[in-house]
């Protein structure tokens, strides 16, 4: 499904992302984990395209996308929700999912009953201004517009971060549903090794902008959560 291979990225002169290869099959969940300022948020604007890399590619579905710009990527089966959700504030909830209409490749301007289905509370919030949202209804609200797209493959960075517990249960019920019972293929960033383990298949840890360890999430064991993911 996503494949990226020997994956390099530089700030200036820091070289952030050392030769990074991650597979993503068809139908996991696979979470990429790791401390604060390792790289992870940074891979998943690589994936997007929202910074451009050294070296390396990112082939989706066998297509090399490493060279497209962010806009066409999202055209191609990727939906992202990034950290810190970055809706649009003074806009209207509905006004937030067309926009994410725009990215679809049938040009269809319908937002898909899964959507409400899966976030009743937007259904109700629609003419509600995307600002005046608690923090967890904007992370629905994220969720929903990178939905809209119909995707084949969900990257979501933080999705937990800074929410309520409950809406954290909730949003872990929703991203297992997808994964689970739809069949959609799913990448996120996570610190929250409770959230992690339950709704990934597949981990892979980063520790100073490399991957240092991946395997199925019941592997992920007490020396590697010491070395790597403890405070």
């Amino acid at each position: 499904m996503l494949s990226i291979n020997s994956l390099n990225q530089y700030y200036g002169s820091s070289h952030t992302l050392h030769d990074v290869s991650l597979c993503v099959e068809p139908g996991t969940c696979s979470v990429v984990m790791g401390r604060n300022g390792v790289g992870k948020s940074t891979l998943m604007q690589c994936i997007m395209g929202l910074v451009p890399v050294k070296s390396g590619t990112v082939t989706l579905a066998d297509t090399d996308i490493s060279h497209l710009p962010s806009e066409v990527r999202a055209s191609t089966g990727i939906g992202y929700v990034p950290q810190g959700r970055q809706i649009f504030p003074l806009l209207s909830v509905e006004e937030n999912l067309r926009i994410g209409l725009r990215a679809r490749s049938d040009a269809s301007q319908r937002i898909p009953e899964l959507v409400f289905e899966l976030f009743p509370v937007l259904h109700q919030m629609l003419n509600r201004r995307g600002g005046d949202l608690s923090g967890g209804q904007q992370q629905q609200l994220a969720i929903a517009r990178a939905l809209v797209t119909q995707p084949d493959i969900l990257l979501l960075d933080e999705p937990t971060e800074g929410i309520q517990p409950n809406v954290v249960h909730e949003i872990g019920n929703i991203i297992k549903r997808l994964n689970q019972e739809i069949g959609l293929t799913v990448l996120l960033v996570e610190q929250k090794l409770p959230f992690a383990r339950q709704v990934g298949d597949i981990f892979a840890i980063m520790d100073r902008g490399k991957v240092v360890a991946t395997g199925n999430m019941p592997t992920l064991g007490e020396d590697l959560i010491r070395q790597y993911l403890t405070v």
